[in-house]
């Protein structure tokens, strides 16, 4: 039967269409009835689907969860407000602390903390969480501030059910946030171990402490690799496509040779463990895996809190010379422009510049700038290194590290701008090519340069000290690519801890009237500058064995110094005549007459007829050295002086002793100083007392009588 075609009537009711009298097979109507069904399907599926999404992409944007943003550890959620506008995000850092984001709170409550506890509701029964400080005062005004709360007593955060900011007075809570029972914060997450494919490499199970951290036990690498370092990156294997990480003391040099050592390495710049899937000991020049570890998915860790500051230069062209030391460059015509950018402290100093080789990264002979800022001003300060000792004159010219206009050259770096923010020196500078001072390296841009770097501490006088910080590696650098090349990374930094210095020693016997002096390095952090608070020269005094004691000399009494500090003036280094004055710092011959006017020579110096000081005891050399092959740089890895000494040699001339000798009387001072007449900061304390009697009732002294007396008696036939 065949159909007429009529008018059709739309009908809007759930998206279909209802046609009166249509011209067409009733089979063909129900295909076309099924097509749009579907079609009204797939469009309600999608959007679902597109809610879906919206509503899960909210739910991670408010509960602080965006992967783009930092990691802070697991998130237990907003608090609640109740009242005096009390706001945040809270996370677990770790099983002992929490982390508050953008925490707000109005402080107009009366007797109000942070407050914890193990019942289903924030009430009376609870205890008081520190505030950030560590302090349990009332709170304060808190305007959208990050920090972190530590739970007292050790108290666990699966001990407690909430944390509130509430008051005690009105038992009032103000807002609060839940532990989630069978919560399992972040914790220390142990990893696998070092697989030993080559070069000895082994060690225990790799701790991950936190999401930049690892600490590898038991670590072994026989260091005979060609450039080796610790390496990572993403994929199933190590491979090429990786990227340095600095070592235990932030070095990005190959690494040294290591056998059962424990170690901490931190991921560089805003790099976390979520980032890498291995770490490996690479070779780079044979691209070459010598052993590597594997890192887990989805650790609860917890976050790293370390402060990352982002690096800022202008220049095309950066290199990370350490964690805390990077250099960027542009070449322009005759001229290149540097900017040294250092993690450095106020009174520290940023070096760099040209070897004194052209085949080897070589300190001696190296052509650099001494960059550094005080209170007013940057500086910076073109130096020439011909001995590794601060600047002295030998013979009439001046020896050692010395600026090039002391050495009548020309100082070629102008300074362009210099800033310190967030803890960051960075200072920018410029200089040619090639250099019309003869003193001055050329920088060649048809090959590549051999640099060197190093930063420390200036002393009294703003010169550079012995270097804190320096490379012991070859470094190498092509001033002039087609490409601008950039490895330079953030800056970070973590909470300082004390340095642990070596025990002072005292020589307090009365009846210990000689001592033997001879030279010795001065031993790291730990060693003279730890022991003293000033910077250092790279050597120090050893006294009887001991590395500056503390001298106790009674009044009215004759001591003798038998003196080996170095007798040959034409040596930058190694000579160093006793002197005894009242000045704490030393280097006496250093200073100018002005200086000298005002310091008080004791023993050790006389005047010529012009007025000229002359050191009396400048005995033959004996010197404790380290051994061939020894990284200095290592000194803090002993715990103690004593295992420091057993590791040095001494080297010692035949020749007799010079003799110094004192009686101090009622015109001395209570405390003097023993030094070097050509260096600074070598030496220590001298006590000049009336009696012993007090000093053996307090216990001073360190070392037992006899162990002294041993001492002095043996250390002249040791000599």
């Amino acid at each position: 039967m065949t159909l007429t075609r009529q008018e059709g009537v739309l009908c809007h009711c759930c998206d279909c269409a209802v046609a009166a009298a249509v011209p067409v097979s009733a089979p063909r109507g129900r295909k076309l009835a099924a097509l749009q069904l579907r079609r009204r399907l797939r469009q309600q599926l999608l959007l679902a689907l597109v809610a879906l999404f919206l509503f899960g992409f909210n739910t991670v944007t408010a509960e602080g969860e965006d992967e783009d943003g930092p990691y802070r550890g697991k998130y237990l959620g907003k608090l609640n407000s109740y009242h005096h506008q009390v706001s945040g995000d809270v996370y677990a850092v770790n099983e002992y602390t929490f982390l508050l984001v953008g925490f707000n709170y109005d402080g107009n409550g009366a007797d109000t903390f942070f407050w914890s506890g193990a019942s289903n509701r924030p009430g009376p029964q609870g205890f008081i969480v520190p505030d950030e400080y560590g302090k349990t005062n009332i709170l304060d005004r808190y305007h959208n501030k990050d920090f972190t709360l530590t739970l007292p007593d050790r108290k666990k955060m699966t001990e407690i059910k909430w944390l509130a900011v509430y008051d005690l007075n009105n038992q009032n809570n103000f807002g609060d946030v839940y532990i989630p029972e069978e919560f399992e914060p972040p914790r220390t997450q142990i990893g696998g171990t070092f697989s030993k494919r080559n070069h000895n490499v082994s060690s225990s199970s790799i701790e991950i402490l936190d999401s930049k951290t690892i600490r590898i036990k038991d670590f072994t690498y026989d260091g005979r690799g060609k450039r080796t370092f610790f390496w990572t990156g993403v994929g199933a294997q190590p491979s090429s496509r990786g990227s340095k990480i600095p070592d235990e003391r932030g070095y990005l040099d190959p690494i040294r040779a290591y056998n059962k050592e424990t170690i901490m390495l931190e991921l560089p710049g805003d790099k976390t463990i979520f980032d890498i899937d291995w770490i490996s000991i690479y070779d780079v020049a044979d691209n070459e895996n010598y052993g590597h570890v594997l890192i887990p998915d989805g650790l609860n860790v917890p976050p790293s809190l370390v402060k990352i500051t982002p690096y800022e230069f202008s220049l095309p062209n950066c290199r990370q010379l350490h964690k805390d030391l990077q250099v960027s460059w542009e070449v322009f015509g005759p001229q290149i422009t540097f900017q040294l950018s250092g993690q450095v402290a106020k009174t520290d100093y940023m070096s760099f510049g040209i070897s004194g080789s052209d085949v080897s990264s070589q300190m001696i002979g190296a052509d650099v700038v001494v960059a550094y800022i005080d209170d007013i001003r940057g500086y910076t300060v073109d130096y020439n290194i011909t001995s590794l000792a601060p600047c002295v004159q030998v013979l009439g010219q001046n020896k050692g590290v010395c600026r090039d206009d002391v050495v009548g050259g020309l100082d070629s770096f102008q300074l362009n701008t210099y800033a310190r923010k967030d803890g960051i020196n960075t200072i920018s500078f410029r200089r040619t090519l090639k250099s019309s001072d003869d003193g001055d390296k050329e920088i060649f841009l048809d090959r590549s340069n051999y640099v060197v770097w190093a930063f420390g501490q200036l002393d009294s006088n703003n010169e550079p000290a012995f270097h804190t910080y320096y490379p012991k590696s070859d470094i190498i650098i092509d001033f002039n690519t087609t490409e601008p090349v950039n490895d330079c990374f953030s800056f970070t930094k973590r909470a300082e801890t004390p340095v642990q210095i070596w025990e002072r020693a005292r020589i307090t016997d009365a009846s210990v009237r000689t001592f033997n002096a001879y030279l010795g390095p001065s031993g790291g952090l730990r060693g003279y500058q730890g022991i003293t608070g000033h910077v250092s020269s790279g050597l120090a005094w050893y006294i009887n064995g001991y590395m500056i004691p503390e001298l106790y000399l009674k009044r009215g009494l004759t001591y003798t110094f038998k003196v080996r500090g170095g007798n040959n003036p034409h040596s930058p280094e190694h000579y160093h005549p006793l002197v005894i004055t009242d000045d704490p710092q030393g280097g006496y011959d250093r200073l100018s007459d002005a200086k000298q006017s005002e310091i008080r020579v004791l023993a050790g110096v006389e005047f010529t007829r012009r007025g000229r000081p002359k050191p009396t005891a400048a005995g033959p050399l004996c010197l404790s050295r380290y051994p061939d092959h020894y990284d200095r740089r290592l000194d803090d890895n002993f715990p103690t002086f004593k295992k420091f000494n057993r590791s040095l040699i001494n080297i010692c001339s035949d020749e007799p002793p010079a003799l110094l000798e004192i009686t101090p009387n009622i015109t001395w001072p209570d405390t003097v100083y023993y030094n070097s007449f050509t260096h600074g900061n070598m030496g220590w304390k001298i006590h000049i007392v009336d009696s012993y009697t007090k000093l053996r009732n307090a216990g001073h002294s360190l070392a037992t009588t006899w162990l002294t007396t041993l001492t002095a008696l043996l250390m002249p036939l040791a000599l």
